[in-house]
């Protein structure tokens, strides 16, 4: 019997486990919305609401402000989202009591047929999808290469034979 498991294993062991969930709930927050599989989502929903409320109780009392923030970094690893949530999310979300992702089923993985979901913010910012997510093929330009000076390789130079 699993009397008291409330977690999933994920097939990883804890600090696998604790890791995946800080990079994703990191991921969510940065871009809003991310695509993972539906046990790994039905994890993080609670992990980053949590964490959003962590922002709402800082934001509404300031002397608990510090010890709320260092306890999400703690939790998180990643201080520029955390700021996010403290600064952007918090206020966005002041009014609602709860209730700040959405999780919708998105069909099978190819592949394995792993079920698979996309956990967004409520009230998402659409421009945030996507940002800052690295270097692409298509944002770079094509660089016009400058004629180089051909250099003529150095003589190696010989040891005497002793």
């Amino acid at each position: 019997m699993k009397h008291r498991i409330k977690q999933r294993k994920l097939g990883r062991d804890t600090s696998h486990r604790k890791a995946m969930l800080a990079n994703m709930a990191a991921a969510l927050v940065k871009h809003e919305q991310i695509v993972t599989t539906l046990p790994k989502a039905k994890e993080l929903k609670p992990y980053v609401e949590k964490l959003i409320t962590m922002g709402k109780q800082a934001a509404n009392d300031p002397a608990k402000a510090l010890g709320k923030r260092r306890s999400a970094i703690a939790r998180m690893r990643d201080k520029d989202q955390v700021k996010k949530i403290f600064d952007v999310l918090a206020e966005r979300y002041a009014d609602r009591p709860g209730g700040y992702t959405r999780i919708m089923k998105a069909g099978f993985r190819y592949g394995d047929a792993a079920p698979m979901a996309v956990i967004e913010l409520v009230d998402r910012d659409e421009t945030a999808k996507g940002k800052d997510s690295g270097p692409t093929e298509f944002d770079q330009e094509p660089e016009a290469e400058a004629p180089a000076a051909e250099e003529k390789p150095k003589a190696k130079k010989k040891k005497a034979a002793a």
